[in-house]
């Protein structure tokens, strides 16, 4: 959430505190405000407050009901009616108080929020005089680093809020909302618990090494670290091939010259967009726009015809359509009803072609009003793979629409478990948690010393509470935290 208004502009280059920084840390006792509402006028505005003198400076322009009367005294979140008395403004301004008075909140300090009209003066206003009262504008991400640092969420957890807030579909809310629910914490704290109870083993072992006590087998070591590394690599692998934050699924349409492509661009994006021609070759260069699947932002990319290159542009043209297709998460072969048989050759080797260049396609015939009208046979019909649309009057789009959108969801259900975010993150950690517990499982399978095996599970073990966020640095928490909005 950018902030747009003039007046909280204003705030923030009269305030005294740097720009967010690595030592953001130095400034947790401060108390904070913002907006945490999305910006311009709306029915509800949202205003937050953190910190210590959350109460202090809430209670210099909060006026309860009477039945709120005692609401400083709160020992459990509650919500208190009332009006706020701002100096700038004439009349009381009627408000809810949610209120937060332990550290339950979220995070982990004082904390208030309050609920008036989301007029943009207004909200100004309150911003300003609860900054004269004591409180500063808090920076991107503040209110959820607080939350980290004060133990209410880990890592992980802090990056899925981001998550939450950059999802641009169903099924990347629903990855963010489960990473926010510690799905993927509680299975690695359970690894580092696992971890940690075999590392216990090996070091009482080690103080009874004159007295010849074994406490755990060479067997059940090599047994718990196979356990160990079977979850490791899964994310691993997943982690690997996880797209970033906010990714838009690309299809790309493709096919001969004149197959009707750009005429089906169209049809799909409700917009006339691409310039449709009888000519072939009219489409040289490519044309993207943004497809609406339902929950789904779909990238839509409209390509040359596939054909030889009789010039330099031309050519270039089909540099950029290899591009487009190659990096595609979906091709979509098109294809006309009127093909020649030595078309329909060239046509199938092409189809072919594009599929090794893109793991997944769709063939569609585009014109299939032509072939009604005219009682021509079906020249895929024997296959039985391709959809039948009229690209020119919509018959078919409506199923192809879902079609695309159960193919984009299909392949997106490999992905990893991770957001992009914390894929990119804890890639590194994850493979040298992996190597420190294979040269662990090595050093057993060799008999070594189990002194050399609980160093490396302590490694490995460093590693995991740096993914976790158990170990972190300023420059992560930097990173992490400057591309939240502000008021989150």
């Amino acid at each position: 959430m950018n902030v747009q208004f003039a007046g909280i502009a204003a705030l923030l280059s009269r305030s005294a505190i740097p720009p967010y920084s690595a030592a953001m840390p130095l400034y947790l006792d401060d108390t904070i405000v913002a907006l945490a509402s999305p910006p311009g006028p709306a029915l509800r505005g949202i205003v937050r407050v953190s910190g210590v003198e959350t109460v202090d400076i809430a209670a210099k322009l909060f006026r309860p009901d009477e039945e709120s009367a005692n609401w400083r005294l709160a020992k459990v979140p509650q919500r208190f009616a009332g009006q706020l008395d701002l100096p700038s403004i004439i009349v009381p301004v009627p408000t809810g108080l949610m209120f937060w008075p332990t550290r339950r909140s979220y995070t982990g300090q004082p904390m208030a929020e309050f609920h008036l009209s989301g007029s943009v003066p207004l909200l100004e206003a309150t911003l300003e005089h609860l900054c004269e009262n004591g409180a500063r504008l808090a920076r991107r991400g503040e209110f959820t680093m607080r939350a980290f640092l004060s133990g209410r969420i880990d890592l992980l957890q802090a990056e899925a809020v981001l998550g939450v807030i950059e999802a641009t579909d169903h099924e990347e809310l629903q990855k963010a909302l489960t990473q926010l629910g510690g799905r993927i914490t509680s299975r690695l704290g359970q690894l580092r618990i696992n971890l940690i109870a075999l590392l216990g083993d090996l070091e009482a072992g080690l103080d009874f090494v004159e007295e010849d006590i074994e406490f755990i087998t060479k067997n059940e070591i090599t047994h718990r670290l196979d356990a160990a590394l079977v979850l490791l690599k899964e994310l691993t692998d997943v982690s690997a091939s996880r797209l970033p934050a906010g990714y838009r699924r690309r299809v790309v349409l493709a096919g001969l010259p004149n197959a009707g492509k750009s005429t089906l661009f169209n049809r799909l994006i409700g917009q006339q967009k691409a310039i449709v021609s009888p000519i072939a070759g009219t489409t040289r260069d490519y044309l993207t726009a943004t497809l609406r699947l339902e929950s789904m932002e779909v990238e839509l990319i409209d390509t040359a015809g596939w054909e030889d290159a009789a010039d330099l542009i031309m050519e270039r043209a089909q540099e950029l359509r290899a591009e487009q297709v190659s990096a595609s998460d979906l091709v979509v072969w098109c294809t006309a009803v009127d093909l020649s048989e030595k078309d329909r050759t060239q046509d199938a080797r092409l189809r072919k072609l594009a599929v090794l260049r893109c793991p997944t396609s769709l063939s569609v015939i585009t014109r299939c009003d032509l072939l009604a009208d005219s009682g021509a046979a079906d020249p895929e019909s024997d296959a039985g793979s391709s959809h039948r649309i009229s690209a020119k009057n919509g018959d078919g789009i409506e199923a192809l629409r879902t079609e695309l959108r159960q193919q984009l969801a299909g392949s997106r259900s490999g992905r990893s478990e991770l957001l992009g975010t914390t894929a990119v993150r804890c890639r590194n950690s994850l493979h040298r948690t992996i190597q420190s517990l294979e040269r662990a499982q090595s050093a057993t399978i060799e008999h070594c010393g189990d002194e050399l095996i609980a160093v490396e599970i302590r490694h490995a073990l460093h590693e995991l509470s740096t993914i976790l966020g158990e170990v972190y640095t300023d420059d992560i928490l930097d990173h992490i935290f400057s591309n939240f909005c502000i008021g989150k």
